[in-house]
């Protein structure tokens, strides 16, 4: 006997956040209200993802109804279960606009499946949000509320060191990194060898610092060397450079708290490669305070992303402060800027752009959906490198967590993969008073 089919009640933050939703219950039926097809409508003009992910769902159930009524369970298809639109909003038993207040959207949703339950007293029906609120005022009227699971990630997947540390190496094997600057494998990581690894190989008081080179199966030893000006203070720091500085790895994933460096040391590594680019972008998605549009904001366009970017302008200011006036590469720093070959913007003024022979660098990639990071990815061209810095504790969107932020299934996904390097950077090289803020607070 198969597993009892349940009906599953889709928000609008569900369609927002993946736009395949519709199809990821398996065998269950899956309805949405009308109003979210309203909510929907307001969504589909502009060129932010979720512009994209309402557009592209419009279109899929476009294409779903055929010849059919909404108002029918319709089948998704082999291995699928049904889908509806709920129209009615007003049950007959608890009503959440009385209960709550009247003329929300989010209490006519959750009207929707009160009255879907009424009509299927034995079918168990559950309400899909990315909105903690709106889940906890559906479980207050009785109606099972859950998140969207697909796409989660379990934290252990990302909360672990990316650095690992071998010890009782063999003392020989330590002098020939050391001579050679590399060494064969030979089974020396273990269980531990994965693609772009970061290694802190140990015999005794001796150590070195080691990535694994899956091209050559080969153990290459690190070392801490400026990088425009900038000099790792740490061997989590030096392992960062080593995965930007890396021609062969296209893809990096800088993990850490703030005041770690992640994004200046992507920016370090950038300039360092100039020549090797047509143009260095330095972008974060921009996420307005109070949940606020930046029209709110007073000012032209400048003014208002201003505040957003200063971050970013600040690292490139500490950079061009490690060199004199006159120096040459405070001068280049100045001419790649004037020339537009270094570029500082949001994340959603580069949307659309095909990247080739770019370093591009996203910082703050903790508040990207997995689907933006895909769609990041999936638009990179020849020799262009895409490095994704951000913090997985640190969310600033209200639909989004530790476990289902782009950053978190970017490296969970990845991992072990040629390509791709992911380092978390753990010691904070701010200051004293950072550092105790972010280790007590």
């Amino acid at each position: 006997m198969g597993k009892k089919k349940k009906i599953f009640v889709l928000d609008t933050s569900v369609l927002l956040h993946d736009h395949q939703s519709i199809t990821n219950f398996e065998h269950h039926d899956v309805a949405i209200p009308i109003t979210v097809l309203e909510e929907l409508d307001k969504f589909k003009i502009g060129n932010d993802t979720k512009n994209f992910s309402a557009r592209e769902v419009i279109r899929f159930i476009d294409k779903l109804s055929g010849s059919h009524s909404l108002q029918d369970w319709i089948p998704l298809g082999n291995g699928h279960g049904k889908f509806k639109v709920i129209l009615v909003s007003n049950p007959e038993g608890l009503d959440a606009e009385t209960i709550y207040a009247r003329g929300k959207n989010d209490h006519k949703i959750i009207n929707s499946a009160l009255h879907l339950k009424e009509k299927n007293a034995k079918t168990d029906v559950i309400m899909v949000t990315k909105d903690i609120n709106l889940r906890i005022k559906a479980k207050a009227l009785g109606i099972v509320a859950e998140d969207y699971e697909t796409g989660k990630v379990a934290l252990e997947n990302i909360q672990p060191s990316s650095v690992c540390t071998v010890e009782n190496v063999d003392s020989e094997q330590i002098r020939q990194i050391f001579t050679k600057g590399h060494i064969e494998e030979n089974d020396i990581l273990g269980t531990n060898k994965i693609a772009n690894g970061y290694y802190i190989l140990k015999n005794g008081k001796s150590s070195s610092l080691a990535v694994y080179n899956p091209h050559l199966d080969r153990i290459e030893r690190i070392e801490k060397e400026f990088v425009y000006g900038i000099k790792p203070k740490n061997a989590e720091q030096a392992f960062a450079l080593n995965a930007l500085l890396n021609p062969d790895i296209k893809l990096v994933a800088l993990q850490g708290v703030a005041g770690t460096g992640k994004t200046l040391l992507a920016l370090a590594s950038a300039l360092e490669q100039h020549k090797k680019y047509h143009q260095i972008i330095l972008a974060r998605p921009i996420v307005p305070l109070s949940n606020k549009e930046i029209g709110f904001l007073p000012g032209d366009a400048d003014d208002k992303i201003g505040p957003y970017m200063e971050p970013l302008w600040d690292n490139l200011k500490f950079i061009k402060s490690q060199f004199g006036e006159n120096e040459k590469k405070r001068k280049a720093i100045t001419e790649l800027e004037e020339n537009g070959k270094f570029v500082i913007t949001p994340l959603a003024f580069i949307r659309g752009r095909s990247l080739s022979n770019i370093m591009f660098i996203v910082d703050e990639a903790q508040n990207l959906t997995p689907h933006e990071i895909k769609t990041i990815i999936t638009r990179a061209g020849d020799n262009t490198k895409i490095v994704f810095t951000g913090d997985v504790n640190q969310i600033d969107t209200p639909y989004l967590d530790e476990h289902s932020n782009g950053l978190a299934y970017l490296m969970d996904r990845l991992r072990g993969q040629n390509l791709f390097a992911h380092v978390k950077l753990e010691k904070g090289e701010r200051s004293e008073l950072a550092n105790l803020a972010n280790d007590l607070l």
